[in-house]
């Protein structure tokens, strides 16, 4: 861990209650847009239209396609080569969704059908009270939000009186048979029956609905946990802890007047399935807004070549804290722990994009912050995972660095970090869009 002489950022505990409210509002990728976009709005930026010609003014705009959202700052001081500095995150979470024919049910219980989305905990999503959250597309060719915000599902747990080998055994779910939930009693299943419910929740008219992307969600809110409140639960850390401290670090880079570089939030969808989609970080959404952002400039070719060169992208992303019941799972000489500071995420076989220039980048943002910063290896034995880093880097040739906070219980319903970490990454990133 590097320490410094002391925390010199903008934000403070105030800003982890703020992302407490952002976790509640964002029950899927799509709310999670919507309400970045929203804090945007308020610090002066504007939503540009991919479907229109795009001027090279200077000031803060925004784009948003589906569960992705890129926004950038262009100060009146930015040339066509100028280089971005890009914070990337992503806006999707493991959870279950709903199938295309989502009306079933059996002995005398209607059930919702989903599909497994990512890699979820499925154990945590048990006997949860479940909202059921996401987009609705109507005939008319517009989209809605739909938010039912109270207990409508619940997948119900196996009694251990009718599997006692469960505590020898331990628990072992089917992904098809176990994880339906449950959300009425009837014998008679009718098809249409869930979205016939929503039209009616969003004053919509019958038939109105002709495509959805819904999801379940814990309507459990977050919450401080500990003796001295010094831990946060609460769903979709996972990583719309780094979406929220990105979009607070850009309007607060925004406001600067002396900024050398563009600086940007990028927050895809998809990234818990590999990313690919028009909306995922391995799709063309990134490099086609940073180059058009070149070229409405009076930018050529050239100038997006040096543009590019010149930009550095931090991949925020949770990642382990090291886990007091586990700590053997872990590297032995690299424990994060909660509350002390960001992690910087190395792996050499290239699943986290860092490299030792990268490293440089970050520890140079953190010690202008006063900011403390750990360091993540995986254990040898055990394969790490990996985020859009590597794939950012690649498809853009863009200089990239792997970053994010520590947590606990990730890919869990209801995941738990320290309180402090999340203004202490959203200092670090301010310090790193300024330059």
């Amino acid at each position: 861990m590097r320490t410094s002489s002391g925390p010199t950022g903008p934000f403070d505990r105030g800003h982890t209650e703020d992302l407490m409210s952002f976790l509640a509002a964002s029950p899927s990728p799509y709310h999670a847009v919507a309400s970045a976009a929203e804090r945007l709005e308020k610090a002066g930026f504007r939503q540009v239209e991919e479907t229109d010609a795009w001027d090279g003014t200077s000031g803060g705009k925004y784009v948003l396609r589906g569960g992705a959202i890129v926004a950038w700052y262009v100060p009146e001081s930015a040339a066509p080569h100028t280089p971005f500095r890009i914070v990337g995150a992503h806006t999707d979470s493991p959870n279950l969704r709903v199938k295309p024919q989502p009306d079933a049910g059996a002995h005398g219980w209607r059930q919702v059908a989903v599909e497994i989305y990512g890699g979820p905990l499925l154990n945590s999503w048990l006997d949860r009270d479940l909202g059921l959250a996401g987009r609705l597309s109507l005939r008319d060719g517009t989209s809605r939000l739909v938010n039912i915000d109270r207990p409508l599902l619940r997948v119900p747990q196996l009694a251990i009186h009718m599997d006692r080998s469960i505590a020898a055994d331990g628990l072992k779910l089917d992904k098809q048979k176990h994880m339906q939930p449950i959300w009425g009693l009837g014998d008679d299943i009718h098809e249409g029956d869930l979205i016939r419910f929503l039209e009616e929740e969003s004053g919509l008219g019958e038939g109105d609905v002709t495509g959805w992307d819904l999801m379940t969600y814990s309507v459990e809110p977050p919450a401080y946990l500990g003796r001295d409140r010094e831990l946060v639960a609460g769903p979709r850390m996972d990583n719309l802890l780094s979406v929220h401290a990105a979009t607070a670090a850009l309007t607060a880079a925004a406001a600067r007047d002396d900024l050398t570089h563009i600086p940007v939030l990028a927050a895809f969808d998809h990234e818990e399935n590999g990313s690919q989609s028009d909306t995922g970080a391995d799709g063309p959404l990134l490099g086609g807004v940073l180059e058009r952002s070149v070229f409405a400039r009076g930018g050529t070719y050239e100038d997006r070549a040096r543009a590019f060169a010149g930009t550095v992208c931090l991949s925020s992303d949770t990642g382990h804290a090291v886990h007091p019941n586990y700590a053997e799972r872990h590297d032995p000489t690299h424990h994060p722990r909660a509350n002390g500071g960001p992690i910087l995420k190395v792996n050499v076989n290239n699943r986290y994009a860092t490299d030792g220039a990268g490293r440089a980048v970050f520890a140079a943002a953190c010690e202008k912050a006063g900011v403390p910063f750990q360091t993540f290896v995986s254990n040898n034995a055990m394969p790490c995972g990996t985020t859009i880093g590597p794939i950012t880097a690649a498809r853009h040739g863009i200089k990239t660095v792997d970053i994010g906070v520590a947590i606990l219980s990730m890919h869990s319903v209801r995941e738990l970090c320290g309180a402090d970490d999340p203004h202490l990454l959203a200092n670090a990133l301010v310090a790193f869009l300024e330059g």
